[in-house]
């Protein structure tokens, strides 16, 4: 849950659902649909979907036990270099190197590594490799990381407190905050698209759920015209799924990892007769009641509040 999401973030979500599911076999028997209800919210959810794979294959391939080592750990469904290596470091005892934000920061510092990143990451990882101790390597990696957050920081390090400082060229020459070196960010792509919330005379909101791949994968939505991070989708009601009085009600903008999405809201309530119509028979309806528990992702909520304001609120 905290890669890409701060504690503050994610401290409630987490409590939810380490009472939800206390332990991996509860996890891997879990439909997939009630843990992406658990992570809306967290953006990401890719991380949901590959957490209940990881768990299904720890209770169904390794008899409920995590692997012990960072090369079983790679194995692991969305388990990376870091993940692995921070498990088997803090948890394992292995001399594995690990590297994050904050410690790339500081090696980057120490040594004056001058290659942007994320190029530098091979030779940050090397680096930190040559210096893992043999013994109590996960202290290791977390007093890196805590030196980071606390004192190696992005802007306005506090040296003078730095226990490494003698070791910093960084420090030496006075350029602390040139490294680690990064790129130019590149403008991220606009899209564009319309959303339709429609509603019946109890007040449920139509929903349906997305693809099981790409962008939001499972998750659950209202419809809307065919835009992805490629494209543009239609922006006038005429993409809406079925013929009803569309009311505009304004647009919402979201940013992506990868692009800025403008989505031009619309509503309509829909009759007793339009009920049956065969254009929304994949979905279903969501009451007031009901709402706040979907498995709808931020940008989705967004959607709902424009017509509905109080629909996410205890």
């Amino acid at each position: 849950m905290l890669q890409q999401t701060t504690v503050t973030a994610v401290k409630p979500y987490f409590i939810k659902f380490i009472k939800l599911w206390p332990n991996v076999e509860n996890l891997a028997e879990a439909s997939a649909e009630s843990v992406m209800q658990a992570w809306a919210g967290l953006g990401y959810y890719s991380r949901a979907r590959n957490l209940k794979k990881c768990a299904e294959l720890i209770t169904t391939e390794y008899d409920g036990k995590f692997p012990n080592t960072e090369a079983e750990l790679l194995k692991l469904p969305g388990v990376g270099p870091y993940t692995a290596a921070a498990i088997a470091a803090i948890a394992f005892n292995e001399p594995a190197a690990v590297v994050d934000g904050n410690i790339e920061r500081v090696f980057t510092r120490i040594f004056t590594i001058k290659t942007p990143l994320p190029s530098a990451k091979s030779e940050i990882r090397t680096r930190v490799g040559l210096h893992v101790p043999l013994d109590r390597p996960g202290d290791f990696a977390q007093g890196l990381m805590d030196l980071g957050s606390s004192i190696c920081t992005p802007k306005k390090p506090n040296c003078l407190l730095c226990p490494v400082q003698n070791l910093c060229q960084a420090s030496a020459e006075g350029e602390q905050e040139l490294y680690p070196v990064k790129l130019p960010k590149k403008a991220k792509p606009k899209r564009e698209g319309a959303a339709f919330v429609i509603s019946d005379q109890d007040g449920a909101i139509y929903l349906r759920k997305r693809p099981d791949s790409g962008l939001l994968a499972d998750m659950s939505e209202v419809p809307t015209s065919d835009w992805n991070s490629n494209q543009d989708g239609e922006t006038s009601a005429n993409a809406a799924p079925m013929d009803l009085d569309w009311v505009p009600k304004g647009s919402i903008r979201h940013v992506f990892t990868h692009f800025e999405l403008t989505l031009f809201v619309y509503s309509a309530e829909i009759s007793a007769k339009d009920m049956t119509d065969s254009k929304l028979a994949d979905g279903w309806w969501s009451g007031p009641e009901q709402i706040a528990g979907e498995a709808l992702p931020n940008l989705m909520k967004k959607v709902i509040t424009a017509v509905h304001p109080n629909a996410f609120k205890s």
